[in-house]
């Protein structure tokens, strides 16, 4: 038995082992969306946009990424700013660990500390394993965009989904990027606390 899983942020020295994880679900799957998988530069471009703002943290297993969880941008217009949507991927080979849990509640915690009040999550349907853990973590169905996607010859509903990570309070206060909160002991303290829960996470090789 190993028990070598950590998390951290992602650097840009990842972009290809992050590349890799995500490519199978453009080319194998209708999770994603797209239909071609990005040129490494184009990947780098959009962590790199991305992490300006939110948090992009990864996995490893033996000093290999194996999945990654972040959070982006919900939409442009001001009044959406305390709002976000998450997104999670893991390898082939490292499901059912209890890894996605994990990284989303230290992802979420992160978040808090952003101030970020809400956040989406984008299914495409049917999904009950996704469904399943999503609403395990508290997240609950908001709506259904039927039809919205068409990939693989096939027309696709996606259910959005929807977590509260504060109450809406009148005058929030102001979300705060990343970059104002990364080297706070609070946010020291979410990636202690995700490394010790990782920790007890055991995988048969």
């Amino acid at each position: 038995m190993n028990n070598n899983f950590s998390v951290r942020l992602i650097s840009p020295e990842d972009t290809s082992s992050v590349l890799a994880i995500y490519a199978p679900y453009i080319t194998d799957a209708v999770i994603s969306f797209e239909y071609e998988v990005p040129s490494l530069n184009e990947f780098a471009e959009r962590i790199s946009t991305t992490t300006g703002e939110y948090p992009w943290l990864v996995c490893e297993y033996d000093n290999q990424v194996i999945g990654y969880v972040y959070a982006s941008k919900h939409r442009a217009r001001t009044a959406y700013q305390w709002s976000a949507e998450c997104t999670a991927y893991l390898a082939a080979g490292f499901h059912r660990l209890g890894l996605a849990r994990i990284l989303y509640d230290a992802l979420f915690e992160i978040l808090k500390l952003q101030n970020i009040i809400n956040v989406y999550a984008g299914i495409t349907l049917p999904n009950t394993k996704s469904e399943e853990f999503h609403k395990a973590m508290n997240f609950y169905l908001i709506g259904t965009n039927k039809n919205v996607g068409y990939k693989f010859n096939k027309w696709h509903d996606v259910g959005w989904f929807q977590l509260d990570l504060s109450e809406h309070i009148i005058d929030p206060p102001a979300p705060k990027t990343i970059l104002e909160v990364v080297e706070t002991v609070e946010f020291k303290a979410v990636l202690h606390n995700a490394n010790v829960k990782l920790s007890n996470i055991r995988r048969i090789d």
